[in-house]
């Protein structure tokens, strides 16, 4: 079975050719280049394969997208909308160390205590949430100056330190 990682969504086409432009969180210029395939989700869930055939980064969050059967604009505009995802040895090799996305994966260490692993990521402006299932629930935790310890990248460790009650909300 694969792990699939969500890295963004297929926000509008480009061109006359069918190109699409991926709006993605890996945090660095993105070509694909050593990528065989991306995963659009069509369907809620299913995850199917679409070959690239080139890419080109437009800046740090959108790259320039041409996947095969998807040769018109008017063939690549049901892709707008839909999130793409990586297997998660394609994700590792593109997404930038320093990426929020990069966290995936972590354990959350709250004051020494480990309380979960990152399964989303979502970045806000001024703070990310890093989403964990506490006690059977899921629970956002809040990444900003204030909670921030340090993240051990050996260990795959996010070091925080919660306000007080934030965790028992979640009971």
């Amino acid at each position: 079975m694969h792990n699939y990682i969500n890295i963004g969504k297929i926000v509008a086409t480009f061109g006359v050719k069918g190109e699409v432009i991926l709006k993605h969180a890996l945090g660095k210029k993105i070509t694909f280049k050593g990528i065989e395939a991306v995963f659009v989700e069509q369907v809620k869930g299913s995850y199917l394969p679409f070959f690239v055939q080139s890419s080109k980064a437009k800046d740090t969050q959108e790259t320039y997208l041409e996947i095969d059967t998807v040769a018109s604009k008017e063939a690549a505009k049901p892709f707008i909308q839909k999130q793409v995802w990586l297997l998660e040895e394609d994700f590792v090799k593109l997404a930038d160390k320093n990426a929020p996305i990069a966290l995936l994966g972590y354990q959350i260490v709250n004051e020494g205590t480990p309380i979960g692993v990152v399964e989303k990521v979502f970045e806000q402006p001024h703070q990310v949430l890093l989403s964990i299932t506490y006690n059977g629930n899921e629970a956002l935790i809040p990444i900003h100056n204030d909670t921030l310890d340090s993240i051990d990248r050996k260990k795959k460790e996010v070091h925080v330190t919660l306000p007080d009650g934030l965790l028992e909300i979640y009971q």
